[in-house]
Order: C-alpha cells, then structure tokens, then sequence
C-alpha cells in the first residue's frame, strides 16, 4: 500500500487522497462484534463489503441522496470525499431484533408499528450508548439543524432500501448510517452493507448479514454472497 494511513479502524483503513479533498477507503477482510471483542479475518469479506456498499451508495445517489463515494478504485478502494464525521450512529429500524428487542423485550422479528430512529454515541469505549437530542446538542456534537437532517435522511435512505430489497426478496430489519461534514453540507459516509444492516430472506427468514458472525450461525459469506448476487440484478 503506497498511500499513507491515516487512520485503521474495525474494518476499514482510510488513506490520503489523490487531492486536498478525498480520501482514499480500503476495506479490510475483518470480522468484528461486540465493539471488538471478536474478531476474525474472513478472506474475501472486504470484496463483498465493498461491492454491495458501492452499488447501495450509486443506487442512493441517483436518487437524490449525497454521499461520500467519488468513484471506484478497484474490488476493495474507492476514492471518497474528505469529510468530518459527525460522532454519532443514525439506526433506523422497521422489525424488532438485536439490542432493540433485548432492550425493550420485543420478540426478534416482531414488526414495529412504526419505524424506529435512534442516536448512539461512536466510541467503543463506552459501549456506543443510545443518545437523544437535546444531549447530542448539549455535548456540541452537532446541531439541531444537522439531528434533524440525519434523521430526515434516514429515513428518506430506509424508504429508498426497502423498495429497493424488498423486489429481491429482502426483508430490511435495520440498519445504521454515519454522516459527516464536508463543503458545508451534512452528507452519507461509511458503508451500508451486511456488516452495517440486518438483511433477512423474505420467504424464509434466513440471516443474510453479520449476526450470523455473531451468533456463529455458519458460513458468514454465504449470506453476503446472496445479498451481493441479489442486488447486482436489481440494483
């Protein structure tokens, strides 16, 4: 790797940019749950991740929603803009599952009357803990104006997938977003992938994303392979 690292997370390593606005994003072969307290390498998951973000991130943006993706380097990079993350997690959620249903004691798979938005705090070490509102603003992370303009993207972004995956015989359960700051303007960063949402099949239920990582229900790919042959036909 020629360029210089900036900065190597979970799974993803970010490098300068070919200019003074972008960087360049590298996705890594690495499985992480539980903020990290497992952790694996999965060869060919980066390749997996990386396709399925890029064709969400094309879809989305063709549909009205600013993202960070510039254009494809190759099966694992991609250059992106320079932006300033904004230090909170945007969940959305339309089914009952995970923490959620731990949390509240809803059944996995229970369908919510409404969709569900929700803030947590990034840093692995506190937990990523759920945040609202007024404590967002009260610690400056961000301001009123951008809390309610992640949140109206969200749920734009929901509206967008679930039409999206529901022709491929996905069931979207939910997912989480990071935004960041870049030319004044709040706009979609990271990924949405298996890693970052909870796919399930329509017709049987079957896990297609990273809780089978988690719950070690099998062949963790097997699940992004489908997702990724899915979308390539309906994206």
């Amino acid at each position: 790797m020629s360029e210089k690292v900036l900065y190597e997370g979970k799974s993803k390593i970010i490098c300068e940019g070919p200019d003074a606005n972008s960087y360049i994003m590298r996705y890594k072969d690495t499985a992480t749950a539980f903020n990290g307290e497992k952790k694996e390498d999965i060869s060919g998951k980066g390749k997996l991740n990386s396709a399925i973000s890029n064709l969400i991130f094309e879809y989305l943006a063709k549909n009205g929603i600013e993202t960070h993706l510039i254009k494809i380097i190759d099966d694992t990079s991609a250059v992106v803009k320079k932006a300033e993350i904004v230090m909170v997690e945007v969940i959305v959620r339309n089914v009952a599952a995970g923490s959620f249903s731990k949390r509240f004691g809803v059944p996995e798979g229970t369908a919510l009357k409404n969709i569900t938005t929700e803030f947590s705090l990034k840093s692995d070490e506190l937990g990523d803990p759920m945040i609202n509102d007024s404590q967002i603003t009260a610690i400056d992370i961000a301001s009123e104006a951008e809390i309610s303009h992640m949140r109206s993207q969200a749920l734009k972004i929901n509206e967008l997938l679930c039409a999206l995956f529901i022709k491929m015989g996905i069931k979207l359960i939910d997912f989480k977003l990071e935004f960041g700051r870049a030319g004044g303007k709040i706009i979609l960063c990271d990924e949405i992938s298996p890693d970052s949402c909870r796919f399930w099949d329509a017709a049987t239920n079957k896990k297609l994303d990273k809780d089978v990582f988690r719950r070690d229900l099998g062949d963790v790919l097997e699940g992004y392979r489908e997702v990724l042959k899915r979308l390539e036909s309906n994206a």
